[in-house]
């Protein structure tokens, strides 16, 4: 059956089993197919066919004729994955509402202490070295808010630019005129510059995991890396609200 073996990985990690996918590509390669056809033309032993083909309907990914005998067709491929994401949010929402009502109480009763990481960065070195192992390590998406008083140090960030996944999207802002800030879109890795009159502060974001805050007007007077989920998810949105308000350089 002619599809990869990475496409398979893929149905298997949406939730459909070997038999389910042999049965779903037979399908889009032979159209409107009986149980028995589809079992001769597959793995599937016609003992288990139907419970595959059940399976499949109540999954969304194949459909049948309301005569006999039963005649079965795939649901569009882009259709079907559309149908699946759906039913998957549903599914996590009765997770998050499960653990929030029964498992949350528990953490907050025994009063048990978060613990995530936290640190106060001093001088330039510290935090050249902590920069640097953020952007090494993002995979997707790097966030940078380049206040005024950040322009020499971004003006010297090839060399830690240069470090980044090819996989590596940055969205970059900077505050005051955009052509002072021009010569950043040479930077490897920037899909885009926007600008915004004032920033207090900035920092850094990488893959919403982990965040570096600059707090300060005219220089930072304060440096914070945290890989705190409400703190870089804060600092993440608040992020975007900026974006979204800035214009494009």
């Amino acid at each position: 059956m002619s599809i990869s073996e990475n496409t398979r990985d893929i149905l298997r990690e949406i939730g459909l089993n070997a038999y389910e996918v042999d049965a779903y590509i037979v399908l889009l390669e032979g159209g409107q197919m009986t149980a028995m056809e589809i079992s001769r033309e597959t793995s599937v032993p016609y003992s288990k066919i139907y419970d595959v083909l059940n399976s499949l309907k109540q999954k969304g990914w194949v459909k049948s004729s309301e005569s006999r005998p039963f005649k079965y067709y795939p649901v569009p491929p882009i259709e079907a994955i559309a149908y699946t994401k759906l039913r998957l949010e549903d599914k996590y929402q009765s997770w998050e509402t499960a653990v929030s009502e029964e498992l949350q109480p528990l953490y907050e009763k025994r009063e048990l202490v978060e613990r995530p990481d936290i640190l106060l960065l001093r001088g330039q070195q510290a935090v050249l070295t902590k920069l640097d192992e953020v952007l090494t390590k993002a995979t997707k998406e790097i966030m940078i808010a380049a206040p005024e008083f950040a322009r020499a140090i971004v003006a010297s960030a090839d060399p830690l630019m240069i470090g980044l996944k090819k996989s590596v999207s940055v969205k970059l802002m900077v505050a005051g005129k955009a052509e002072d800030w021009i010569f950043l879109k040479k930077l490897p890795g920037v899909s885009e510059l926007r600008a915004r009159d004032h920033m207090f502060g900035g920092g850094v974001i990488a893959d919403g995991k982990e965040a570096m805050l600059f707090l300060g007007e005219d220089k930072p007077s304060l440096v914070i890396w945290s890989n705190h989920v409400g703190l870089v998810g804060f600092a993440r949105e608040y992020f975007q609200f900026l974006w979204d308000s800035s214009g494009k350089a």
